[in-house]
């Protein structure tokens, strides 16, 4: 790691406290107050979830989102299960098209277990399992999760374990803070176009 990139994660740390308080203010008042009751009734009061995902330099942590599958389904369902499963709700296929199920995550950005960008926090299991050990292997462990990413921007779901980590690397190697700017606008577009596709 560079010592430019060193000096950067102390200012993108910044830019997540006060970021995600400005996200978390403005979240609350315009939409996190409907999808929670409309959720209520839908998964029959169980409207988000915590589990545990992995973080920075390998520890666990627990992760909060909003329920987008059925309550009797198992929430640590990795992707690749859920894509392959009837687990998801109507509402829940909304809230992931648009991403709004894991704005929620703003809260794990400020008390520091996330950051805006970077590596997607991960099930340590199955296929989620081989990319959390390939990220061991090219140092992209040794950063924050991001509620987006590098992955996230070039396939989702759709990305296979090893691609995955792939980008991870390349993340690792390369982030700074207009890199950053640019997964963020690609972020709200590609969002955008699913929207528009939906």
């Amino acid at each position: 790691m560079r010592n430019s990139q060193k000096v950067y994660l102390i200012f993108k740390r910044l830019i997540g406290i006060f970021g995600s308080i400005i996200g978390i203010i403005f979240c609350f008042f315009f939409f996190w107050w409907w999808i929670y009751l409309i959720n209520i009734v839908i998964t029959k009061g169980h409207p988000t979830f915590v589990h545990e995902r992995v973080g920075r330099n390998g520890k666990p942590f627990k992760i909060v989102k909003f329920r987008t599958m059925r309550n009797d389904v198992d929430p640590n369902l990795t992707s690749y299960e859920i894509d392959k499963s009837e687990a998801v709700t109507k509402f829940g296929h909304f809230l992931r098209k648009t991403s709004l199920d894991e704005t929620i995550q703003l809260v794990n950005i400020f008390v520091g277990h996330m950051a805006f960008i970077g590596p997607r926090p991960l099930i340590d299991k199955d296929e989620d399992h081989i990319t959390i050990e390939l990220r061991k292997e090219n140092g992209s462990i040794k950063l924050r999760p991001g509620i987006s990413g590098l992955a996230q921007i070039n396939g989702r779901t759709g990305v296979s374990p090893i691609e995955k980590a792939k980008y991870d690397e390349y993340y690792y190697k390369h982030f700074s803070l207009w890199f950053d700017i640019k997964l963020f606008f690609a972020t709200i577009f590609k969002v955008q176009v699913s929207q528009k596709g939906s």
